[in-house]
């Protein structure tokens, strides 16, 4: 899908009716290879495909090209209990930006409805505006998932050391497993998350030192797509504003990706005490196991003794015999039982 997305007015789909030079952000959504090569021809630039936004080198990922600046990026995105990462890429001209998506993001679509409800007769936001605004919102969007993700790992918590565990092994078994889906889960998305603020970091530094090339360009040639001053030379410049929002963009970053390294930390934590739980439950069913191994010994010994039929054994012949034999054998189960009990192998005490 190719949308035009000009600002006051809300989004559509490129046709012969969008005038093409009053739109400053086309948003490419999961585009074929048809609508690549017609947004190419509409806009008269390479636009990146799929495997070429995937690229993990740095030389791919940024660089300039015919004036135009290529960025991209991986980024997650999370669906109910399902997250996976896909390519982004950006592409800044001086009059426009050019998104390139593979799935629907949330901040994507925030920027897009404020500049649908852009005030009519205000300037219109350039293009490098708009791509740190979407940087922002994208970091944003990532605290947000961390949050939701720290808040899980809470409640994990809480459920993994509660004192009072069901009962059932069956139903402590279940728990158990479940609790190891949800952290794998959670140690997935985390270092998903931990990628894309990578990403989105380098494309944060390569855009700074993009507008610090233009300020240079405008004390050499006085030339630039980003203006060095104003004309009374008191306010903040566009490239000021711009690198300051990218050295908040920046520091919001990297207290970030502390927070995503403390939340592995917890999830390996959280993994180590959950199968040291499974542990314990193992040791719990062997020490069964053990018990009545043991205690089916001395009566099968006793039942074995009188079962040889020799000649000469008193008890055979002993009126008492039988219901002696049987009382034996219960004491031989009665007695392990109260010695295995007081060293709290069952039961409690």
């Amino acid at each position: 899908m190719l949308l035009a997305r000009p600002a006051g007015t809300p989004a559509r789909e490129i046709g012969p009716d969008v005038d093409i030079n009053a739109v400053n952000w086309i948003d490419l959504i999961n585009p074929t290879h048809d609508e690549i090569s017609k947004a190419e021809t509409l806009l008269g630039v390479h636009i990146p495909q799929q495997d070429e936004l995937e690229e993990i080198e740095s030389s791919s990922r940024h660089y300039e090209r015919d004036n135009c600046l290529y960025l991209s990026s991986p980024l997650v995105r999370r669906a109910d209990d399902v997250s996976f990462s896909k390519p982004i890429g950006f592409i800044l001209t001086e009059k426009r930006l050019i998104t390139v998506r593979y799935t629907d993001y949330f901040a994507f679509d925030l920027v897009g409805r404020r500049l649908a409800e852009y005030p009519a007769g205000k300037v219109s936001p350039s293009s490098t505006d708009l791509l740190v605004e979407l940087l922002e919102e994208i970091i944003n969007r990532l605290a947000d998932i961390l949050e939701g993700l720290g808040r899980t790992l809470d409640t994990i918590s809480r459920r993994v050391f509660n004192a009072e565990q069901p009962r059932d092994r069956a139903r402590v078994g279940a728990m158990l497993r479940e609790t190891l889906r949800r952290l794998g889960y959670a140690g997935d998305l985390a270092s998903t998350v931990r990628d894309s603020l990578l990403g989105i970091d380098r494309v944060r530094i390569y855009l700074e030192d993009y507008i610090s090339q233009s300020l240079q360009k405008v004390k050499d040639q006085g030339t630039s797509p980003l203006p060095a001053r104003d004309t009374a030379g008191k306010s903040p410049t566009p490239a000021d504003t711009f690198k300051s929002r990218l050295k908040v963009a920046g520091r919001d970053i990297a207290s970030l990706n502390d927070f995503d390294a403390q939340i592995v930390s917890k999830v390996q934590f959280l993994l180590d005490a959950t199968l040291g739980f499974i542990s314990i439950e193992q040791n719990d069913g062997m020490k069964v196991l053990t018990v009545t191994s043991a205690i089916g010994i001395m009566p099968t010994l006793i039942a074995g003794i009188y079962g040889m039929n020799f000649k000469d054994m008193p008890e055979l012949s002993w009126k008492y015999g039988y219901p002696y034999g049987l009382a034996l054998m219960v004491l031989s189960i009665i007695l392990p039982l109260l010695w295995f009990w007081r060293r709290g192998w069952f039961g409690t005490r």
